[in-house]
C-alpha cells in the first residue's frame, strides 16, 4: 500500500487504512495486544492525571476506548473531546458511547492531529493511543499537542514499540507475521495490518521520543516501557 521511497504511507493512505479497519478494529486490537490493551489504556489515563470537571482531549481517538476511560475519570461536570481524521472510526466511537445506558460527556470531532481544530491552552489533560506511530510528522504532532494543552497539563501517549531485547524482538515479529497478519487476512485486511512491522522500525525509541517532546516545548517528559518493551507510554507535561 505505501508508495513513498521509505515505505511510509501518506496521510491519505493512513486515513484509508483506519477507515477500512474500523469495523474490526476493536477485535484485531485485542488480538494484537494479547488482550492487555485495556490495562495499558487504564495506565495511560492515570498518567494523564485527569480530575473531575476537566476538559480532556483524546487525540487519534479511533473507536473511542481511551476517550471513554478518560471521561469516566473526568465525570459529568467536565467533558472529553475525541478527535480523529477517520470518519468510520468516529462513527463507531459515537455509536459505542450512545449505546451506553448513560452516555458519557464526549464530543467527537473530525480533525487532523497535525493541525488540531482547537484554540491554544484549551485542555486540562490529554491521551493518545496508537496514534503517534501513525502520523506522518511526529514533531509537528507533539507541537500541536503542546499548543492546545493548558500550562502544567499532562498528556500520556500510548503505543506499540520495537523492544530492545532481541528475544522479545523475535517474539514480536513472529507474533505479527503468524498471528496478526493472517488474522487480518481473514477479514480481507492483509495490507492494512502488514504495515505494522515497518511502522515499528520507523518509530522513535523512548529516549528519542523524550527528546522530541522536549524540543516541542514540554517542560517534562518521561517514557515508560511496559510489557517487556513491546509497549510504551510517553508522559509529558507542559
Amino acid at each position: 500500500m505505501p508508495n513513498s521511497q521509505n515505505n511510509q504511507p501518506t496521510a491519505s493512505e493512513i486515513q484509508t487504512i483506519f477507515d477500512r479497519i474500523a469495523p474490526v478494529y476493536d477485535r484485531l486490537n485485542n488480538w494484537l495486544s494479547l488482550g492487555q490493551h485495556r490495562i495499558w489504556k487504564l495506565m495511560a489515563v492515570k498518567w494523564s492525571d485527569p480530575t473531575p470537571g476537566d476538559v480532556g482531549l483524546d487525540v487519534c481517538c479511533g473507536s473511542g476506548d481511551l476517550a471513554q476511560l478518560l471521561a469516566r475519570q473526568i465525570g459529568t461536570t467536565g467533558k472529553v473531546i475525541g478527535v480523529d481524521f477517520a470518519k468510520e472510526q468516529l462513527a463507531i466511537a459515537h455509536q459505542k458511547n450512545s449505546s451506553l445506558f448513560a452516555p458519557l460527556p464526549i464530543e467527537w470531532v473530525e480533525g487532523d492531529a497535525l493541525n488540531l481544530p482547537f484554540d491554544s491552552d484549551t485542555f486540562d489533560c490529554a491521551t493518545m493511543g496508537y496514534g503517534l506511530r501513525n502520523v506522518i510528522d511526529i514533531p509537528r504532532c507533539l507541537q500541536e499537542l503542546h499548543r492546545v494543552l493548558k500550562k502544567d497539563a499532562k498528556a500520556a501517549i500510548l503505543d506499540f514499540h520495537r523492544p530492545d531485547n532481541p528475544l522479545m524482538q523475535t517474539f514480536q515479529e513472529w507474533y505479527l507475521q503468524t498471528i496478526v497478519v493472517p488474522t487480518a487476512q481473514s477479514f480481507g485486511l492483509t495490507e492494512e495490518y502488514a504495515y505494522i512491522s515497518p511502522s515499528l522500525e520507523r518509530f522513535p525509541t523512548g529516549v528519542e521520543q523524550v527528546n522530541l517532546a522536549q524540543d516541542a516545548g514540554f517542560v517534562n517528559a518521561v517514557h515508560y516501557p511496559i510489557a517487556n518493551g513491546i509497549m510504551g507510554v510517553l508522559v509529558v507535561k507542559k
